[in-house]
Protein backbone atom coordinates (compact mmCIF):
# COMPACT_ATOMS: atom_id res chain seq x y z
CA UNK A 1 0.00 0.00 0.00
CA UNK A 2 1.36 3.90 -0.98
CA UNK A 3 -0.39 6.05 1.12
CA UNK A 4 2.11 8.07 2.86
CA UNK A 5 1.07 9.57 6.21
CA UNK A 6 1.17 13.54 6.56
CA UNK A 7 2.92 16.12 9.06
CA UNK A 8 2.74 18.28 10.98
CA UNK A 9 4.17 20.98 7.86
CA UNK A 10 1.42 18.93 6.07
CA UNK A 11 -1.54 20.21 8.41
CA UNK A 12 0.04 23.61 8.24
CA UNK A 13 -0.52 23.69 4.87
CA UNK A 14 -3.91 22.53 4.96
CA UNK A 15 -4.93 25.29 7.67
CA UNK A 16 -3.99 28.11 5.07
CA UNK A 17 -5.62 26.27 2.69
CA UNK A 18 -8.68 25.76 4.28
CA UNK A 19 -8.46 29.31 5.72
CA UNK A 20 -8.19 30.69 2.30
CA UNK A 21 -11.11 28.67 0.97
CA UNK A 22 -13.36 30.02 3.15
CA UNK A 23 -12.49 33.78 2.98
CA UNK A 24 -13.07 32.77 -1.03
CA UNK A 25 -16.42 30.82 -0.10
CA UNK A 26 -17.23 34.14 2.06
CA UNK A 27 -16.73 36.53 -1.43
CA UNK A 28 -18.33 34.45 -3.88
CA UNK A 29 -21.56 34.16 -1.29
CA UNK A 30 -21.43 37.95 -1.21
CA UNK A 31 -23.45 40.70 -2.96
CA UNK A 32 -20.40 41.49 -5.37
CA UNK A 33 -20.46 37.32 -7.15
CA UNK A 34 -24.40 36.65 -6.15
CA UNK A 35 -25.05 36.92 -9.83
CA UNK A 36 -22.79 34.38 -11.18
CA UNK A 37 -25.75 31.63 -9.51
CA UNK A 38 -28.34 33.59 -11.11
CA UNK A 39 -29.66 32.22 -14.54
CA UNK A 40 -32.30 30.11 -16.17
CA UNK A 41 -34.79 28.40 -14.27
CA UNK A 42 -35.49 24.55 -15.21
CA UNK A 43 -39.51 24.08 -16.30
CA UNK A 44 -39.66 21.15 -14.54
CA UNK A 45 -38.02 17.79 -12.74
CA UNK A 46 -37.60 15.31 -15.64
CA UNK A 47 -36.94 12.42 -13.23
CA UNK A 48 -36.86 11.96 -9.08
CA UNK A 49 -33.73 9.04 -8.72
CA UNK A 50 -34.50 6.61 -5.80
CA UNK A 51 -33.06 6.38 -2.73
CA UNK A 52 -31.81 3.69 -0.76
CA UNK A 53 -31.71 5.25 2.44
CA UNK A 54 -34.00 3.66 4.91
CA UNK A 55 -36.72 5.60 5.76
CA UNK A 56 -39.34 5.48 9.06
CA UNK A 57 -42.50 6.87 8.80
CA UNK A 58 -42.70 7.64 12.73
CA UNK A 59 -39.48 10.21 12.51
CA UNK A 60 -42.19 11.86 9.28
CA UNK A 61 -44.93 12.13 12.44
CA UNK A 62 -42.35 13.11 14.94
CA UNK A 63 -41.54 16.11 12.93
CA UNK A 64 -44.90 16.92 12.03
CA UNK A 65 -45.53 18.25 15.70
CA UNK A 66 -42.30 19.88 15.79
CA UNK A 67 -39.78 16.92 17.15
CA UNK A 68 -36.81 16.87 15.08
CA UNK A 69 -34.62 13.64 16.07
CA UNK A 70 -31.27 14.52 14.06
CA UNK A 71 -27.57 13.36 14.77
CA UNK A 72 -28.31 11.50 17.65
CA UNK A 73 -29.86 14.75 19.36
CA UNK A 74 -33.52 15.35 19.68
CA UNK A 75 -35.05 18.85 19.70
CA UNK A 76 -38.54 20.36 19.94
CA UNK A 77 -39.10 23.62 17.99
CA UNK A 78 -42.51 24.57 19.78
CA UNK A 79 -43.91 26.26 17.14
CA UNK A 80 -40.91 27.90 15.90
CA UNK A 81 -39.17 27.32 13.02
CA UNK A 82 -36.50 25.04 12.97
CA UNK A 83 -34.42 26.98 10.47
CA UNK A 84 -34.14 29.99 13.09
CA UNK A 85 -33.39 27.32 16.27
CA UNK A 86 -30.15 28.37 18.18
CA UNK A 87 -28.40 26.24 20.06
CA UNK A 88 -28.04 23.10 18.10
CA UNK A 89 -25.00 21.73 18.36
CA UNK A 90 -23.54 21.61 14.35
CA UNK A 91 -24.08 18.33 13.37
CA UNK A 92 -27.98 18.30 13.71
CA UNK A 93 -27.57 21.74 12.15
CA UNK A 94 -25.96 19.80 9.06
CA UNK A 95 -28.65 17.02 9.78
CA UNK A 96 -31.80 19.49 9.22
CA UNK A 97 -29.79 21.95 6.07
CA UNK A 98 -29.09 18.14 4.37
CA UNK A 99 -33.01 17.57 3.92
CA UNK A 100 -31.96 13.94 3.87
CA UNK A 101 -35.15 13.41 6.38
CA UNK A 102 -37.40 14.12 3.39
CA UNK A 103 -37.20 10.50 3.02
CA UNK A 104 -38.85 10.00 5.84
CA UNK A 105 -42.03 11.96 4.55
CA UNK A 106 -42.28 10.16 1.49
CA UNK A 107 -42.29 6.40 3.47
CA UNK A 108 -45.28 7.95 5.38
CA UNK A 109 -47.34 8.60 1.48
CA UNK A 110 -50.02 11.18 3.02
CA UNK A 111 -51.22 14.57 1.74
CA UNK A 112 -50.42 15.86 5.45
CA UNK A 113 -46.60 14.91 5.44
CA UNK A 114 -46.43 16.26 1.47
CA UNK A 115 -48.00 19.41 2.63
CA UNK A 116 -45.65 19.55 5.92
CA UNK A 117 -42.66 18.73 3.67
CA UNK A 118 -43.44 21.48 1.01
CA UNK A 119 -43.88 24.15 4.03
CA UNK A 120 -40.35 23.13 6.00
CA UNK A 121 -38.75 23.47 1.93
CA UNK A 122 -40.86 26.99 1.38
CA UNK A 123 -39.83 27.89 5.31
CA UNK A 124 -36.03 27.15 4.02
CA UNK A 125 -36.51 29.11 0.73
CA UNK A 126 -37.46 31.97 2.40
CA UNK A 127 -35.44 32.15 5.52
CA UNK A 128 -31.90 30.56 3.31
CA UNK A 129 -32.73 30.53 0.00
CA UNK A 130 -31.47 34.45 -0.68
CA UNK A 131 -28.17 34.67 2.13
CA UNK A 132 -26.04 32.56 1.28
CA UNK A 133 -23.75 31.83 4.51
CA UNK A 134 -23.26 29.53 7.47
CA UNK A 135 -23.99 26.11 8.10
CA UNK A 136 -26.60 25.98 5.44
CA UNK A 137 -24.60 26.74 2.75
CA UNK A 138 -21.25 24.85 3.30
CA UNK A 139 -20.72 23.06 -0.14
CA UNK A 140 -21.12 19.15 1.71
CA UNK A 141 -24.42 20.55 3.14
CA UNK A 142 -25.73 22.09 -0.33
CA UNK A 143 -24.46 18.47 -2.19
CA UNK A 144 -26.76 16.58 -0.10
CA UNK A 145 -29.53 18.64 -0.08
CA UNK A 146 -29.69 18.78 -3.84
CA UNK A 147 -29.39 14.71 -4.01
CA UNK A 148 -32.30 14.97 -1.33
CA UNK A 149 -34.35 17.81 -3.31
CA UNK A 150 -34.18 15.35 -6.15
CA UNK A 151 -34.99 12.14 -4.98
CA UNK A 152 -38.10 13.46 -3.05
CA UNK A 153 -39.01 16.20 -5.93
CA UNK A 154 -42.47 14.57 -6.38
CA UNK A 155 -43.13 14.40 -2.49
CA UNK A 156 -42.33 18.16 -1.90
CA UNK A 157 -44.26 19.38 -5.32
CA UNK A 158 -47.16 17.51 -4.24
CA UNK A 159 -49.81 19.65 -4.71
CA UNK A 160 -48.02 22.41 -4.70
CA UNK A 161 -48.89 25.79 -6.85
CA UNK A 162 -47.18 27.13 -9.50
CA UNK A 163 -45.12 29.94 -7.51
CA UNK A 164 -43.87 27.26 -5.25
CA UNK A 165 -43.40 24.89 -8.36
CA UNK A 166 -41.26 27.69 -9.87
CA UNK A 167 -39.75 28.75 -6.58
CA UNK A 168 -38.16 25.40 -5.73
CA UNK A 169 -36.67 24.89 -9.35
CA UNK A 170 -35.38 28.51 -8.72
CA UNK A 171 -33.50 27.96 -5.76
CA UNK A 172 -32.55 24.28 -6.82
CA UNK A 173 -30.72 25.71 -9.94
CA UNK A 174 -29.23 28.41 -7.90
CA UNK A 175 -27.74 25.56 -5.31
CA UNK A 176 -26.67 23.36 -8.42
CA UNK A 177 -24.63 26.60 -9.84
CA UNK A 178 -22.91 27.16 -6.55
CA UNK A 179 -21.71 24.01 -6.17
CA UNK A 180 -20.23 23.55 -9.86
CA UNK A 181 -18.34 27.01 -8.66
CA UNK A 182 -17.45 25.48 -4.90
CA UNK A 183 -16.59 21.63 -5.75
CA UNK A 184 -13.08 21.62 -7.13
CA UNK A 185 -12.15 24.24 -4.09
CA UNK A 186 -13.78 21.55 -1.72
CA UNK A 187 -11.20 19.65 1.14
CA UNK A 188 -10.52 16.39 -0.43
CA UNK A 189 -12.29 13.50 0.68
CA UNK A 190 -15.82 11.41 0.63
CA UNK A 191 -17.93 15.06 0.50
CA UNK A 192 -16.27 16.28 -2.72
CA UNK A 193 -17.08 13.16 -4.32
CA UNK A 194 -20.30 13.44 -2.75
CA UNK A 195 -20.51 16.73 -4.78
CA UNK A 196 -19.67 15.59 -7.68
CA UNK A 197 -22.43 12.79 -7.44
CA UNK A 198 -24.90 15.66 -7.05
CA UNK A 199 -23.89 17.44 -9.83
CA UNK A 200 -23.94 14.59 -11.92
CA UNK A 201 -27.43 13.54 -10.57
CA UNK A 202 -28.80 17.50 -11.26
CA UNK A 203 -27.53 17.00 -14.57
CA UNK A 204 -29.54 13.59 -15.86
CA UNK A 205 -32.84 14.70 -13.54
CA UNK A 206 -33.06 18.31 -14.80
CA UNK A 207 -32.82 19.83 -18.55
CA UNK A 208 -29.56 20.75 -18.89
CA UNK A 209 -27.26 20.78 -22.52
CA UNK A 210 -25.32 17.68 -23.66
CA UNK A 211 -22.00 19.87 -22.57
CA UNK A 212 -23.57 19.91 -19.34
CA UNK A 213 -24.17 16.06 -18.96
CA UNK A 214 -20.37 15.28 -20.31
CA UNK A 215 -18.42 17.77 -17.89
CA UNK A 216 -20.84 16.21 -15.48
CA UNK A 217 -19.42 13.39 -15.64
CA UNK A 218 -16.26 13.13 -16.70
CA UNK A 219 -15.78 15.37 -13.13
CA UNK A 220 -17.54 12.46 -11.46
CA UNK A 221 -15.06 9.94 -13.49
CA UNK A 222 -12.41 11.77 -12.18
CA UNK A 223 -13.15 12.31 -8.43
CA UNK A 224 -13.94 8.42 -8.62
CA UNK A 225 -10.73 7.11 -10.28
CA UNK A 226 -8.80 9.17 -7.49
CA UNK A 227 -10.95 7.80 -4.68
CA UNK A 228 -12.04 4.30 -5.02
CA UNK A 229 -8.74 2.10 -4.38
CA UNK A 230 -8.54 -0.49 -6.60
CA UNK A 231 -9.88 -3.34 -4.37
CA UNK A 232 -13.05 -1.00 -3.72
CA UNK A 233 -11.99 0.89 -0.55
CA UNK A 234 -11.80 4.53 0.20
CA UNK A 235 -8.80 6.72 0.66
CA UNK A 236 -10.04 7.54 3.69
CA UNK A 237 -9.65 3.54 4.81
CA UNK A 238 -13.34 4.59 6.74
CA UNK A 239 -15.23 1.05 6.20
CA UNK A 240 -18.06 3.87 6.84
CA UNK A 241 -17.81 6.23 3.57
CA UNK A 242 -17.97 2.77 1.21
CA UNK A 243 -21.60 2.24 2.68
CA UNK A 244 -22.55 5.81 2.39
CA UNK A 245 -20.59 6.34 -1.01
CA UNK A 246 -22.68 3.23 -2.35
CA UNK A 247 -25.91 4.72 -1.00
CA UNK A 248 -25.41 7.57 -3.87
CA UNK A 249 -23.40 5.49 -6.85
CA UNK A 250 -26.17 2.92 -6.65
CA UNK A 251 -29.04 5.08 -7.37
CA UNK A 252 -26.77 7.38 -9.53
CA UNK A 253 -26.11 4.32 -11.77
CA UNK A 254 -30.13 3.62 -11.84
CA UNK A 255 -30.55 6.74 -12.72
CA UNK A 256 -28.50 7.18 -16.14
CA UNK A 257 -30.34 3.70 -17.47
CA UNK A 258 -33.71 5.44 -16.67
CA UNK A 259 -32.58 8.45 -18.80
CA UNK A 260 -30.90 5.83 -21.55
CA UNK A 261 -27.45 7.91 -21.01
CA UNK A 262 -24.34 5.20 -20.61
CA UNK A 263 -22.73 5.39 -17.00
CA UNK A 264 -19.26 6.60 -16.98
CA UNK A 265 -16.75 2.91 -16.96
CA UNK A 266 -15.25 4.69 -13.68
CA UNK A 267 -18.78 4.77 -11.70
CA UNK A 268 -19.83 1.09 -13.17
CA UNK A 269 -15.82 0.29 -12.11
CA UNK A 270 -16.03 1.35 -8.55
CA UNK A 271 -19.82 0.26 -7.91
CA UNK A 272 -18.36 -3.32 -8.73
CA UNK A 273 -15.21 -2.86 -6.55
CA UNK A 274 -16.98 -1.25 -3.68
CA UNK A 275 -20.05 -4.00 -2.95
CA UNK A 276 -17.60 -6.50 -2.58
CA UNK A 277 -15.79 -4.55 0.06
CA UNK A 278 -18.76 -3.78 1.98
CA UNK A 279 -18.69 -7.49 2.02
CA UNK A 280 -15.08 -7.66 3.06
CA UNK A 281 -15.93 -5.61 6.32
CA UNK A 282 -18.98 -6.91 7.25
CA UNK A 283 -19.20 -9.80 10.59
CA UNK A 284 -21.29 -12.77 9.81
CA UNK A 285 -23.96 -10.95 12.00
CA UNK A 286 -24.62 -8.39 9.34
CA UNK A 287 -21.97 -5.80 11.06
CA UNK A 288 -19.69 -3.67 10.31
CA UNK A 289 -16.06 -4.31 11.48
CA UNK A 290 -14.91 -0.83 13.82
CA UNK A 291 -11.69 0.63 12.42
CA UNK A 292 -11.05 4.22 11.40
CA UNK A 293 -14.26 5.86 11.96
CA UNK A 294 -16.43 2.72 12.08
CA UNK A 295 -19.20 3.18 14.81
CA UNK A 296 -22.74 1.47 14.99
CA UNK A 297 -23.92 -0.89 12.07
CA UNK A 298 -27.61 -0.64 11.36
CA UNK A 299 -28.06 -3.79 9.26
CA UNK A 300 -30.93 -3.07 7.53
CA UNK A 301 -29.39 -0.11 5.78
CA UNK A 302 -26.11 -2.47 4.96
CA UNK A 303 -29.06 -5.69 3.25
CA UNK A 304 -30.48 -2.59 1.84
CA UNK A 305 -27.69 -1.77 -0.14
CA UNK A 306 -25.87 -5.13 -0.67
CA UNK A 307 -29.41 -6.24 -2.72
CA UNK A 308 -27.49 -4.91 -5.39
CA UNK A 309 -24.66 -7.34 -5.55
CA UNK A 310 -24.45 -9.56 -7.61
CA UNK A 311 -20.74 -11.25 -6.97
CA UNK A 312 -21.17 -14.86 -5.81
CA UNK A 313 -19.07 -16.68 -3.61
CA UNK A 314 -17.02 -15.55 0.11
CA UNK A 315 -15.92 -12.25 0.46
CA UNK A 316 -12.50 -11.40 -1.00
CA UNK A 317 -9.73 -11.84 2.44
CA UNK A 318 -6.90 -9.66 1.08
CA UNK A 319 -7.21 -5.86 0.61
CA UNK A 320 -4.14 -4.60 -0.09
CA UNK A 321 -4.51 -1.39 -1.42
CA UNK A 322 -7.09 -0.26 1.33
CA UNK A 323 -4.58 -2.08 4.18
CA UNK A 324 -6.87 -4.86 5.44
CA UNK A 325 -6.68 -8.43 6.10
CA UNK A 326 -9.63 -10.89 6.54
CA UNK A 327 -9.30 -14.75 7.48
CA UNK A 328 -12.33 -17.00 7.55
CA UNK A 329 -12.46 -20.44 8.35
CA UNK A 330 -15.35 -22.52 9.63
CA UNK A 331 -17.84 -20.09 11.77
CA UNK A 332 -14.51 -17.87 12.49
CA UNK A 333 -14.23 -14.58 11.03
CA UNK A 334 -10.82 -12.30 11.91
CA UNK A 335 -10.31 -9.39 10.07
CA UNK A 336 -7.59 -7.02 10.43
CA UNK A 337 -6.31 -3.64 9.96
CA UNK A 338 -2.47 -3.94 8.27
CA UNK A 339 -2.14 -0.45 6.49
CA UNK A 340 -0.78 2.99 6.86
CA UNK A 341 -2.31 5.86 8.01
CA UNK A 342 -4.72 7.30 5.37
CA UNK A 343 -3.29 10.87 3.69
CA UNK A 344 -3.73 13.53 6.05
CA UNK A 345 -6.34 15.72 4.09
CA UNK A 346 -8.40 12.66 5.04
CA UNK A 347 -7.28 11.51 8.02
CA UNK A 348 -10.05 13.08 10.69
CA UNK A 349 -11.83 10.11 11.19
CA UNK A 350 -8.88 7.74 10.91
CA UNK A 351 -7.54 6.23 14.25
CA UNK A 352 -4.00 4.90 15.56
CA UNK A 353 -5.40 0.63 15.68
CA UNK A 354 -2.83 -0.80 13.27
CA UNK A 355 -2.43 -3.99 13.15
CA UNK A 356 -5.82 -4.83 15.72
CA UNK A 357 -8.28 -7.00 14.70
CA UNK A 358 -11.40 -7.84 15.33
CA UNK A 359 -13.03 -11.86 15.73
CA UNK A 360 -16.09 -13.16 15.45
CA UNK A 361 -17.37 -16.73 15.88
CA UNK A 362 -20.77 -17.34 14.15
CA UNK A 363 -23.22 -14.26 14.49
CA UNK A 364 -21.31 -13.05 17.95
CA UNK A 365 -18.68 -10.97 18.36
CA UNK A 366 -15.90 -12.14 21.11
CA UNK A 367 -12.63 -9.54 19.79
CA UNK A 368 -13.53 -5.94 18.86
CA UNK A 369 -12.24 -2.38 18.59
CA UNK A 370 -13.73 0.32 20.76
CA UNK A 371 -15.72 1.76 17.22
CA UNK A 372 -16.84 5.46 17.80
CA UNK A 373 -19.68 6.94 19.18
CA UNK A 374 -20.31 9.20 16.01
CA UNK A 375 -23.18 12.17 17.78
CA UNK A 376 -21.28 11.20 21.70
CA UNK A 377 -19.36 13.40 23.82
CA UNK A 378 -16.73 15.13 21.87
CA UNK A 379 -14.66 14.44 24.69
CA UNK A 380 -14.60 10.35 23.75
CA UNK A 381 -13.50 11.02 20.67
CA UNK A 382 -9.35 11.12 21.28
CA UNK A 383 -9.93 8.50 23.71
CA UNK A 384 -11.52 6.35 20.97
CA UNK A 385 -9.18 6.39 18.48
CA UNK A 386 -6.59 5.94 20.71
CA UNK A 387 -4.16 3.07 20.31
CA UNK A 388 -5.43 1.69 23.59
CA UNK A 389 -8.46 1.56 22.65
CA UNK A 390 -8.11 -0.86 20.00
CA UNK A 391 -7.06 -4.88 20.31
CA UNK A 392 -3.85 -4.37 19.08
CA UNK A 393 0.17 -3.29 21.02
CA UNK A 394 1.10 0.03 22.68
CA UNK A 395 4.21 1.08 24.03
CA UNK A 396 4.44 3.49 26.99
CA UNK A 397 0.92 4.17 26.90
CA UNK A 398 1.44 6.08 23.49
CA UNK A 399 -0.22 5.93 20.46
CA UNK A 400 1.40 4.83 17.33
CA UNK A 401 0.05 7.70 15.57
CA UNK A 402 -0.68 11.17 16.52
CA UNK A 403 -3.47 13.74 16.16
CA UNK A 404 -3.76 17.42 16.16
CA UNK A 405 -5.89 18.73 19.51
CA UNK A 406 -5.20 22.11 18.69
CA UNK A 407 -9.06 23.67 18.81
CA UNK A 408 -8.31 26.02 15.94
CA UNK A 409 -6.95 23.31 13.79
CA UNK A 410 -9.71 20.93 14.77
CA UNK A 411 -12.32 23.58 14.14
CA UNK A 412 -11.19 24.28 10.41
CA UNK A 413 -10.04 20.44 9.69
CA UNK A 414 -11.21 18.19 12.28
CA UNK A 415 -8.79 16.11 14.19
CA UNK A 416 -5.94 15.23 11.64
CA UNK A 417 -3.61 13.07 11.69
CA UNK A 418 -0.08 14.63 12.36
CA UNK A 419 2.29 11.33 12.51
CA UNK A 420 1.83 7.90 12.29
CA UNK A 421 3.33 5.01 10.61
CA UNK A 422 5.90 5.34 7.84
CA UNK A 423 6.74 1.94 6.79
CA UNK A 424 3.50 -1.20 7.62
CA UNK A 425 4.26 -4.04 5.85
CA UNK A 426 2.00 -7.52 5.47
CA UNK A 427 1.79 -10.85 3.89
CA UNK A 428 -0.20 -13.50 4.22
CA UNK A 429 0.79 -17.25 4.94
CA UNK A 430 -2.18 -19.29 4.16
CA UNK A 431 -0.75 -22.93 4.19
CA UNK A 432 -2.69 -26.22 4.97
CA UNK A 433 -5.73 -24.77 4.63
CA UNK A 434 -4.72 -22.42 7.40
CA UNK A 435 -5.18 -18.74 7.07
CA UNK A 436 -2.76 -16.04 8.24
CA UNK A 437 -0.84 -13.15 7.85
CA UNK A 438 2.15 -11.75 9.12
CA UNK A 439 2.65 -7.84 9.50
CA UNK A 440 4.31 -5.01 11.02
CA UNK A 441 4.83 -1.16 11.35
CA UNK A 442 7.14 1.34 12.54
CA UNK A 443 5.00 3.55 14.33
CA UNK A 444 6.96 3.41 17.74
CA UNK A 445 10.39 3.56 16.11
CA UNK A 446 10.73 7.45 16.11
CA UNK A 447 10.06 7.07 20.04
CA UNK A 448 11.29 4.16 21.24
CA UNK A 449 13.56 2.46 18.19
CA UNK A 450 11.04 -0.70 18.58
CA UNK A 451 8.79 -2.00 15.41
CA UNK A 452 5.78 -3.95 16.62
CA UNK A 453 5.11 -7.37 13.98
CA UNK A 454 2.16 -9.55 14.19
CA UNK A 455 1.60 -12.75 12.84
CA UNK A 456 -1.74 -14.27 13.47
CA UNK A 457 -3.05 -17.81 12.21
CA UNK A 458 -6.21 -19.19 11.64
CA UNK A 459 -6.81 -22.94 11.70
CA UNK A 460 -8.75 -24.98 9.40
CA UNK A 461 -11.57 -25.34 11.22
CA UNK A 462 -11.72 -22.16 12.31
CA UNK A 463 -11.50 -22.94 15.78
CA UNK A 464 -7.93 -22.10 16.84
CA UNK A 465 -6.42 -18.57 16.42
CA UNK A 466 -2.83 -18.50 17.49
CA UNK A 467 -1.10 -15.39 17.72
CA UNK A 468 2.31 -13.94 18.35
CA UNK A 469 3.88 -10.55 19.13
CA UNK A 470 7.43 -9.44 18.35
CA UNK A 471 9.20 -6.32 19.71
CA UNK A 472 12.10 -5.69 17.06
CA UNK A 473 14.73 -3.25 18.58
CA UNK A 474 16.98 -0.93 16.50
CA UNK A 475 19.03 1.90 16.57
CA UNK A 476 18.05 3.81 19.89
CA UNK A 477 15.94 1.54 21.74
CA UNK A 478 15.90 1.41 25.59
CA UNK A 479 14.80 -0.68 28.11
CA UNK A 480 13.54 2.15 29.90
CA UNK A 481 11.24 3.14 27.50
CA UNK A 482 9.67 -0.24 26.39
CA UNK A 483 6.75 -1.09 28.59
CA UNK A 484 4.66 -3.33 26.25
CA UNK A 485 0.68 -3.38 26.70
CA UNK A 486 -1.29 -6.03 24.37
CA UNK A 487 -4.95 -5.76 24.55
CA UNK A 488 -7.86 -7.71 23.42
CA UNK A 489 -11.29 -5.41 24.18
CA UNK A 490 -14.30 -7.94 24.61
CA UNK A 491 -17.81 -7.13 23.22
CA UNK A 492 -19.88 -5.95 26.05
CA UNK A 493 -22.03 -8.88 25.73
CA UNK A 494 -19.13 -11.66 26.17
CA UNK A 495 -18.87 -12.86 29.84
CA UNK A 496 -15.43 -13.35 31.47
CA UNK A 497 -14.22 -15.88 34.00
CA UNK A 498 -11.84 -17.87 34.86
CA UNK A 499 -12.15 -21.78 34.62
CA UNK A 500 -11.33 -24.52 37.47
CA UNK A 501 -7.39 -24.47 35.86
CA UNK A 502 -7.35 -20.51 36.02
CA UNK A 503 -7.49 -19.78 32.32
CA UNK A 504 -9.58 -16.85 31.02
CA UNK A 505 -12.80 -18.44 29.13
CA UNK A 506 -15.09 -16.09 27.34
CA UNK A 507 -18.67 -16.94 27.38
CA UNK A 508 -21.24 -15.75 24.82
CA UNK A 509 -25.32 -15.34 25.70
CA UNK A 510 -25.91 -17.94 23.16
CA UNK A 511 -23.48 -20.87 24.64
CA UNK A 512 -20.60 -20.17 22.76
CA UNK A 513 -17.13 -20.36 24.23
CA UNK A 514 -13.83 -19.63 23.79
CA UNK A 515 -10.35 -20.31 26.25
CA UNK A 516 -7.47 -17.27 26.21
CA UNK A 517 -3.95 -18.42 27.51
CA UNK A 518 -0.62 -16.96 26.97
CA UNK A 519 1.88 -19.02 28.53
CA UNK A 520 4.66 -16.20 28.64
CA UNK A 521 2.23 -13.44 30.57
CA UNK A 522 -0.30 -14.14 33.21
CA UNK A 523 -3.10 -12.47 31.69
CA UNK A 524 -4.72 -9.62 34.17
CA UNK A 525 -8.85 -8.58 33.34
CA UNK A 526 -9.48 -4.46 33.19
CA UNK A 527 -12.55 -2.70 32.55
CA UNK A 528 -12.87 -1.02 29.43
CA UNK A 529 -15.64 0.93 27.48
CA UNK A 530 -17.09 0.05 24.31
CA UNK A 531 -18.25 3.52 22.09
CA UNK A 532 -20.14 1.69 19.39
CA UNK A 533 -22.99 0.78 21.39
CA UNK A 534 -26.57 1.42 19.64
CA UNK A 535 -27.55 3.36 22.59
CA UNK A 536 -24.09 5.05 23.39
CA UNK A 537 -20.82 3.78 25.32
CA UNK A 538 -21.22 0.60 27.25
CA UNK A 539 -18.72 -0.88 29.83
CA UNK A 540 -16.91 -4.07 28.68
CA UNK A 541 -13.89 -5.45 29.83
CA UNK A 542 -10.22 -6.09 28.63
CA UNK A 543 -7.87 -8.66 28.44
CA UNK A 544 -4.12 -7.18 28.85
CA UNK A 545 -0.81 -8.51 28.36
CA UNK A 546 1.59 -6.62 30.07
CA UNK A 547 5.51 -6.58 29.75
CA UNK A 548 9.05 -5.39 29.31
CA UNK A 549 10.09 -5.46 25.66
CA UNK A 550 13.98 -5.93 26.33
CA UNK A 551 12.73 -9.04 29.04
CA UNK A 552 10.09 -10.42 26.14
CA UNK A 553 10.72 -9.61 22.50
CA UNK A 554 8.17 -12.23 21.84
CA UNK A 555 4.90 -13.43 23.79
CA UNK A 556 2.63 -15.68 21.95
CA UNK A 557 -0.95 -15.91 22.56
CA UNK A 558 -4.46 -17.86 21.60
CA UNK A 559 -8.10 -18.20 21.47
CA UNK A 560 -9.35 -21.86 21.25
CA UNK A 561 -12.76 -22.25 20.90
CA UNK A 562 -14.50 -24.43 23.76
CA UNK A 563 -16.96 -27.64 23.19
CA UNK A 564 -18.21 -29.36 25.97
CA UNK A 565 -18.06 -29.31 29.79
CA UNK A 566 -14.52 -30.31 30.09
CA UNK A 567 -13.33 -28.56 26.70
Amino acid sequence: MSIATGNTADLWALVAKELWRKARRRLRGGPVYRWRFAGRTPERVLIAPPDLRLADQQIALEIYYGRYPFAGQMIETGGQSPFQIEGANREWQRSLHSFRWLRHMRAAGTELAAANARALVGDWIASHGGRISGTAWEPAVVARRIIAWLQHSSVVLQGAELPFYRGYLKSLAVQIRYLRSMAREMTDGEEKLRARIALAFSALSLPASPSALRNATRNLAEELERQILPDGGHISRNPLAVLELLADLLPLRQTYANQAESPPEALIGAIDRMLPALRFFRHRDGSMARFNGMGVTIHDRIAAILRHDDTAGAPLLHAPYSGYERLSMGATTVIADTGLPPPSQVSDKAHAGCLSFEMSSGRQHFIVNAGIDAYGSEEFRPLSRATAAHSTAGLNDTSSARFSHSPRVNGLLGARLIRGPRSVTSHRTDTHGMQGFIASHDGYVPLFGIRHEREVALSAEGTLLSGTDRFLHGDGASGRHDAVTIRFHLHPEIELYRDDRGRLVLAAPNGDRWVFTSHEVAPQVEESIFFAGLGGPRRSRQIVLAFKASQLPEVNWQFVEAHGSAY
